[in-house]
């Protein structure tokens, strides 16, 4: 049995509740909008009193505002309150060829997006990216930005905030966060693509009532996000999830980590597209969107080509059902708009894999996958707002307490 040392306890401040409640009424709001102050008190378990002093801080702060007032058969009629929509959040996706920048509302709507080419420089791929976040910015003047969003195709490091491993952007150690910071004046947040889906899924999804899921994302190379008891994993240095970097067979393909036979030089698009040219001698600078054109025509070489991809995809999932055990496996990836043909194919080779009990559910995210990754980088921002005592926990200092505060709020269930 554990010894529990007594003499070193302390107990959440007065403080640290509110800031719970806070949070709580917050993300009801977000959820159910509009919704009435009594019916916020219904859903929380809270007094009406406490609703009441929670929904006006937030109707000062202006996260919160008046919506229309609903009709009883007798009593007072009930003012509903929504979100404040003319908040706003910049976000960018960085990929290798191609990246986006966006504009979206505090409930996830895109108000306007732009794409550019992805620089092999990441200097000038930071001052392009500052660029385009700045014109999004004078495209609507007339909003209250929170914060910039960014995922990319690669990993930074916790504590100096750095990209320091990204393969397929081919760039070394590099401060993406800092320049945008001084080009917006707002603080950056950054996240690897694969886990900027899993905020997609639990912020905007149907997911909460799940408390384990992997996002696997199928691009230009393969990325994992893992979503365990109910919080994102990020592990050592915060590289918790490279399955695609896991070798397969050490006499493979090279990779562009520069390992051989990891496991996204067999699952990735540019992989089909290599098993495709294997066997056809078309040109190579046909692209990925050209291999599902063709397949969608009935191409049997491009289905072919791609039923070796979906072969790939679900005999690596294998490795993460063994280790993780998911309840649900989501796949962001622009094949699967022909999910009805090689989902099934996935799936038969997870479950192949699966020890004992039932396979997880896998399916492809409600997102296309461009989208996916951008609310993720919404839902970034957004948590660091909307997460019980997240507002205060930033100014403090004291480590203990900002522990404390945290491990409530996930026993509420909004982290």
């Amino acid at each position: 049995m554990r010894r529990i040392d007594f003499t070193n306890t302390q107990v959440a401040s007065s403080e640290t509740a509110r800031d719970i409640n806070r949070g709580v009424v917050l993300n009801l709001i977000r959820r159910r909008q509009p919704i009435s102050r009594a019916s916020l008190a219904r859903v929380s378990g809270l007094q009406r009193s406490t609703v009441s002093l929670i929904t006006e801080q937030l109707i000062r702060e202006r996260w919160v505002v008046k919506g229309p007032t609903g009709r009883l058969p007798r009593g007072r009629r009930p003012t509903y309150l929504r979100l404040n929509d003319s908040r706003a959040i910049l976000v960018a996706d960085v990929r290798p060829i191609q990246s986006t920048v966006a504009v979206a509302d505090v409930n996830g709507r895109f108000l306007s997006q732009e794409a550019m080419p992805t620089p092999s420089d990441p200097r000038v791929a930071a001052e392009n990216l500052a660029a385009r976040l700045r014109h999004q910015m004078q495209l609507h003047s007339d909003r209250v930005f929170e914060g910039v969003g960014i995922g990319l195709s690669g990993r930074f490091d916790l504590t100096t905030q750095h990209v320091v491993f990204a393969p397929n952007l081919k760039w070394s150690e590099f401060d993406l966060k800092g320049p945008i910071e001084k080009a917006t004046g707002m603080r950056v947040e950054l996240e690897n693509a694969a886990n900027a889906c899993v905020l997609a899924e639990v912020w905007f999804g149907h997911t909460e009532d799940v408390r384990d899921l992997v996002v696997v994302t199928i691009a230009e190379g393969v990325g994992t996000g893992v979503f365990a008891n109910g919080q994102l994993v990020r592990g050592l240095n915060g590289m918790a999830g490279e399955f695609g970097h896991v070798s397969l067979d050490s006499n493979g393909p090279v990779c562009a980590c520069g390992g051989r036979g990891c496991w996204e030089v067999y699952a990735s698009n540019r992989a089909a597209l290599r098993y495709y040219h294997e066997e056809s001698s078309t040109a190579n600078d046909m692209t990925f969107q050209d291999l599902l054109a063709l397949a969608e025509a009935g191409d049997a070489l491009a289905l072919k080509a791609l039923d070796k991809m979906a072969h790939a995809i679900g005999r690596g999932m294998r490795m993460i059902v063994a280790g993780l055990a998911p309840a649900e496996i989501v796949v962001v990836a622009e094949f699967s708009r022909l999910w009805d043909r090689f989902g099934p194919v996935i799936e038969a080779e997870v479950a192949s894999g699966v020890l004992i009990g039932k396979a997880p559910r896998v399916r492809p995210a409600l997102a296309e996958p461009s989208m996916a990754r951008l609310r993720g980088t919404v839902a970034l921002v957004l948590q660091r707002h909307f997460a019980p005592s997240a507002h205060r926990l930033e100014g403090e200092k004291a480590a203990g307490t900002r522990s404390r505060g945290r491990a409530i709020a996930r026993q509420a269930g909004v982290i």
